[in-house]
């Protein structure tokens, strides 16, 4: 074997073995996984665009004061399999969220399970 095929094998292994990180930053990692906590309030932004889906609503604690809350989904192409669309939530729809609360104690989360109004539950596994 020449040394440029060698050079050639380890760079294309090197890549292999190197692509998984690039992927890291989708994980559960900025979220406490041992933890579940449930909100419930009005949408206020629904932003169904790549890398993830964004749900952001406002949530009364038990004095009344409003915290707005965020939450990230699989990307809009999985979750295009089970049903959803941009058109989905609107602004106004009072839902329920429940997922993986923040490390940092932010009001965010990575989202579980969505409830409607109905008590409907939506498809959050993307269709995997």
């Amino acid at each position: 074997m020449s040394r440029k095929h060698a050079v050639s094998l380890g760079l294309i292994a090197l890549f292999l073995l190197g692509s998984n990180a690039v992927f890291a930053h989708h994980g559960t990692a900025n979220y406490d996984t041992t933890k579940s906590v449930t909100v419930k309030g009005a949408v206020t932004n629904f932003q169904f665009i790549n890398p993830h889906v964004i749900i952001s609503l406002d949530v009364k604690d038990e004095k009344g004061k409003v915290q707005n809350w965020q939450g990230g989904l699989t990307s809009p192409n999985h979750l295009m399999r089970t049903g959803w669309t941009k058109d989905t939530l609107k602004t106004g729809d009072v839902i329920t969220l429940s997922g993986f609360p923040a490390k940092s104690g932010a009001p965010e989360m990575w989202i579980q399970k969505v409830v409607l109004a109905s008590g409907e539950a939506l498809d959050t596994s993307g269709g995997n």
